[in-house]
């Protein structure tokens, strides 16, 4: 079954020019992230390869988009290293998006030596692929905002800021981000760049909402599910901040990253924070009150239960750099990402078809300036 609806319209960067007929590998394509991804590159006209486990639920957004006809479909493990470096090499990619995780919190206290496996040891054979691959490509790793040592101050993190993590999810990350600042210095030193044809950046992007997302314990999934059941919203932390964003800000990012490190690929092999802009931070309290306007209905009720299971309170990033560099800037504001999140949970819950809803946000995303 087909759903591709005409093309995506010209930005900043004509996008699909970079991407058609270009051959894009995918980490992690099968989760929620993921499988907006190779939607928007499959509208561009991209030849995609995924390489993730399966989803875990019937109703993930990866089956509801029939994904399997979007790419080409390897489902393996990560840490399964032989087997991923087969897959790339075979391959032979242009581009590599990282984005395979272990991505919550609070499953990272219940299974921390696998977060670590996945997460950093996972980036590692990525990377390690790529030392291999006999042409020139693009990666770009995505991490999380979550690699900073937050100190919960206010401030507003940059690039070169301290590099933490207090739960074994962000220390992860962190350890992550020193694999690839490894890798890109002793293996594709931008340097050397015309030795190796390697470039390779890292994407911290912010808390990310959007439509399809069923993942446990995340604050907009368990908006939905207590909304349709007609149930009190159990809101966890109330009053911690987050860099709140849709799903297609940090894409974008990521797309015209790549598109830049391709055209200058010494230029453009760092690290990089996708995030909203600095006035446009919402506690997790005001994102449940937005959520139930929007709905039309519903109650929220504060989570009272105790809980040994540290979460940061207070996260905020500096998007500066990506602003001056790449002129990126986020298109949606918190309310405007809250209410193209619920509108695409609303029309599926009507019986909407989640490919085609999905294809509408980024049309009409790619038509803001």
């Amino acid at each position: 079954m087909e759903y591709r609806t005409g093309k995506v319209e010209k930005m900043s960067i004509d996008l699909a020019s970079v991407y058609k007929g270009k051959k894009v590998f995918v980490t992690g394509h099968t989760g929620f992230k993921g499988s907006w991804l190779i939607t928007w590159l499959h509208l561009l006209g991209a030849n995609v390869k995924g390489y993730a486990l399966a989803p875990e639920n019937e109703n993930d957004l990866y089956n509801a988009l029939q994904g399997d006809e979007l790419c080409e479909s390897v489902i393996a493990d990560i840490r399964d290293k032989k087997r991923l470096a087969e897959e790339i090499l075979n391959f032979e990619p242009d581009f590599i998006f990282h984005m395979a995780a272990q991505p919550l919190v609070r499953l990272s206290y219940e299974l921390p030596a696998y977060t670590f496996e996945v997460n950093a040891q996972g980036t590692a054979h990525v990377l390690d692929a790529l030392r291999l691959l006999a042409k020139s490509c693009v990666a770009v790793m995505i991490t999380t905002d979550k690699v900073y040592e937050n100190l919960e101050t206010g401030h507003y993190y940059k690039e070169t800021d301290r590099l933490g993590g207090y739960d074994p999810y962000s220390a992860s990350k962190a350890c992550a981000e020193l694999v690839i600042d490894s890798y890109r210095k002793s293996f594709f030193n931008p340097v050397s760049y015309q030795v190796h044809g390697k470039s390779v950046s890292s994407a911290r992007a912010g808390n990310v909402i959007g439509g399809g997302d069923w993942a446990k314990d995340r604050i907009i999934p368990d908006i939905v599910r207590a909304l349709q059941a007609k149930e009190p919203i159990v809101v966890r932390s109330p009053l911690s901040v987050r860099p709140w964003q849709h799903v297609l800000e940090p894409l974008n990012g990521y797309l015209i990253l790549a598109a830049n490190q391709e055209k200058e690929p010494q230029k453009f092999a760092s690290a990089y924070n996708f995030g909203p802009d600095q006035s446009d931070n919402f506690t997790v309290e005001e994102v449940t009150k937005k959520a139930i306007d929007i709905w039309g209905n519903g109650t929220y009720k504060k989570d009272e239960s105790s809980s040994n299971v540290h979460e940061a309170g207070l996260l905020k990033l500096d998007i500066s750099k990506i602003k001056n560099e790449l002129e990126w800037k986020p298109r949606y504001n918190a309310s405007d990402a809250i209410a193209m999140t619920i509108s695409w949970y609303k029309g599926f819950g009507k019986g909407e078809n989640a490919r085609k809803l999905l294809q509408e946000q980024v049309n009409a995303y790619t038509k803001l300036t």
